[in-house]
């Protein structure tokens, strides 16, 4: 197995890619990471999937090893599918598979909507292709939480103080229901490295203070209507206790021709990493047709 790694300008920057290739002819698939702002670091090990066709791993600008340009007109959606667009002709693909996880597969659905030539087919694991719908999903899942869980991230959304340390706490107790249910002591070592690589300022502009406040200028993103476009082989996929509900996962899968659902049952939002090689054989299948 082959891997390149450089760098391909995109506006106002210059970003990072790697790509691992098993010396297939089959189309590779560009891996599009969550956040917005976080990197490729937890998915890499989505490089595994290049026995069965070529893996281009990227991050986004403004994180991971892509430049961080301080001018913040750039955080904006149209300008991120500008940017995986030039990534595209920058490694002259001309057709190629999209596998977006949660942030991803709102970049994923926003590009083919504009730039559907070349894509062959679309994974959306752990869906958000509808913000309100996602606030709205949010709601339902904080209720599942403790009630003074609950009642902190009220007081503090209400007050404005959703950089305190009492939020950030409740924060946790949310992402170990809903984002990774593996212990922190448990998880792999590179999750944690991961942390380092991410850009804050892109996320709360575009997303908010956290996965169930959508505040930034992705709160009224919802292609829903524009699912039944879609006239390629998609996949949907979520985790059983995901943020990104089965429910939801589902009802996006329903709205489009030609698609598959499938959970994963000991997941919540990253079952890459709660249920690695389940979600890899899962992916594998999908591919290899």
């Amino acid at each position: 197995m082959s891997m390149k790694e450089g760098f391909v300008e995109v506006t106002g920057g210059r970003v990072w890619y790697q790509m691992h290739d098993a010396h297939t002819n089959n189309a590779p698939v560009i891996i599009l990471h969550g956040g917005p702002g976080s990197s490729h670091w937890s998915l890499q090990g989505l490089k595994a999937l290049s026995t069965i066709r070529p893996v281009i791993l990227y991050d986004q600008l403004g994180c991971g090893k892509s430049d961080r340009p301080s001018d913040t007109s750039l955080w904006n959606i149209d300008r991120f599918v500008e940017e995986l667009q030039q990534l595209r002709d920058g490694l002259q693909l001309k057709e190629f598979y999209l596998l977006g996880h949660s942030w991803g597969t709102t970049l994923a659905a926003a590009y083919y909507l504009s730039h559907p030539e070349g894509v062959q087919g679309i994974i959306f694991s752990s869906p958000c292709l509808s913000a309100p719908r996602w606030a709205e999903d949010q709601q339902r899942n904080l209720q599942q939480l403790p009630v003074n869980v609950q009642n902190t991230i009220r007081e503090c959304e209400k007050d404005g103080t959703t950089d305190s340390t009492a939020y950030k706490e409740a924060t946790k107790v949310f992402n170990s229901h809903f984002v990774c249910r593996i212990p922190e002591e448990q998880r792999p070592e590179f999750l944690k490295e991961g942390a380092a690589y991410k850009n804050s300022e892109i996320y709360n502009m575009m997303w908010g203070a956290s996965e169930f406040h959508v505040a930034g200028s992705l709160k009224s993103f919802d292609c829903t209507n524009e699912l039944n476009s879609f006239h390629i082989p998609t996949l949907y996929t979520c985790g059983r206790f995901d943020e990104a509900t089965p429910e939801s996962t589902e009802y996006f899968s329903r709205l489009t021709p030609n698609s598959e659902f499938h959970v994963f049952e000991n997941s919540s939002h990253m079952p890459y990493i709660e249920e690695t090689e389940e979600y890899l054989r899962i992916m594998r299948e999908f591919l290899a047709d």
